[in-house]
C-alpha cells in the first residue's frame, strides 16, 4: 500500500445490509491489524449513516482484542441520537463473532461561534530541511538494526519527516516530546471533508505511542516491550488540505503501570490547528525467562 488510492480502497467498506459493513486489512509491519486502520474504517461506517450534512467533531475508541490480518472485519453501526444539532453513532467491530473494537463518534451541524487556538512551536524545522523515513532507509539502511530496517521497508501511503532523528544504536533517554511532519504520497486531489477526516484518523495512530517510549529509551525499545493501543480519542476543529505537509506535535505526560499516555496536536504548515489526539497504550516489559 504505497499510494493514497490504495489507502482509500482499504478504508472504503463493503455495504452488507442496513448499518452493517465489512472491511479487509493490510499489514503495516505488525503481525496484527493496524489500529489506525480499524479507527478509520469504523469512522467510514459511521459516516455512511450520516445523512444530514453534519461533520465529525470527536471520536473515542477502545481496542479490545488484536485484529487478525487474514479475516474480514465486520462493522455494526448503532444510531444513538439524531438531535437538533448533534448526531451520535456507536460502531462495534468484530471478527469471527468476537468484538475487537468499539467507537463512539459525534457529528455536529455547522454553526458560528467564538474561535481561538494555541500556537505552533516557534522556529520549527520545515519539511524541506528534514529527512523522510524513505530517505533514512535509502541512506542508512545498511547500518540500521534489522527490525528498524524491516519496518521502514514496508510500503506506506504516507511520508513522515521527524524533526529529530535519534541514533538507534545510542541508547539514552530522550525528551518527552516529538514533532513529525507528514504528507500523503502522490496527488491527493480534491476530497470531501469526511474522507479527509478518515485519512487523518488513520495517520493519527502512527508515531503517537512512540513518544511515550522516549523518556525510557536507554532501557525500553520495541524489541523488549509488548505494546498495543488501548484507547484513542480525537477532536477535529478546522478544515485542512491533505495535499500539503501537516505537523503532528506530540508529548507524553505520563507512563506507569505498564501503560503510556501520549497526546498531540496537528497543525498545517502555516500554523492552523486542525485536530488534537490522545492515546493510552500498553507498554509491558517482556520478562526474560
Amino acid at each position: 500500500m504505497n499510494s493514497v488510492d490504495s489507502l482509500l480502497e482499504i478504508l472504503e467498506l463493503k455495504h452488507l445490509e442496513e448499518n452493517q459493513f465489512e472491511g479487509v486489512s493490510e499489514s503495516v509491519g505488525s503481525p496484527n491489524v493496524f489500529g489506525g486502520q480499524v479507527l478509520a474504517q469504523a469512522l467510514n461506517a459511521a459516516y455512511r449513516t450520516i445523512h444530514n450534512n453534519r461533520v465529525l467533531h470527536s471520536l473515542h475508541a477502545y481496542f479490545l482484542e488484536a485484529g487478525h490480518l487474514d479475516y474480514p472485519i465486520h462493522y455494526d453501526v448503532s444510531i444513538m441520537r439524531d438531535g437538533g444539532s448533534f448526531s451520535v453513532r456507536r460502531v462495534t467491530a468484530s471478527q469471527n463473532n468476537q468484538t475487537i473494537f468499539i467507537l463512539s463518534a459525534s457529528f455536529h451541524k455547522t454553526e458560528e461561534g467564538y474561535s481561538h487556538q494555541i500556537e505552533m512551536k516557534p522556529d520549527m524545522k520545515q519539511p524541506e530541511e528534514l529527512m523522510s523515513w524513505t530517505d533514512i532507509l535509502n541512506e542508512y539502511g545498511s547500518m540500521l538494526p534489522s527490525k528498524t530496517k524491516a519496518f521502514l521497508e514496508i510500503p506506506r501511503p504516507v511520508e513522515f519527516k521527524p524533526t529529530y532523528l535519534p541514533n538507534p544504536l545510542d541508547r539514552k533517554d530522550l525528551p518527552p516530546f516529538a514533532d513529525v511532519w507528514f504528507k500523503l504520497k502522490g496527488d491527493v486531489g480534491d476530497m470531501e471533508l469526511a474522507i479527509k477526516q478518515q485519512i487523518l484518523t488513520y495517520i493519527s495512530d502512527y508515531n503517537i505511542l512512540s513518544v511515550a517510549l522516549q523518556p525510557h529509551a536507554s532501557k525500553a525499545h520495541w524489541g523488549n516491550l509488548l505494546t498495543a493501543s488501548l484507547d484513542h480519542s480525537m477532536w477535529f476543529f478546522r478544515e485542512f488540505n491533505l495535499n500539503d505537509w501537516l505537523l503532528f506535535s506530540l508529548e507524553t505526560p505520563s507512563t506507569g503501570n505498564a501503560r503510556g499516555f501520549a497526546k498531540g496536536n496537528i497543525f498545517t504548515l502555516d500554523g492552523v490547528l486542525v485536530a488534537s489526539v490522545a492515546q493510552e497504550g500498553l507498554m509491558r516489559p517482556i520478562k526474560k525467562s
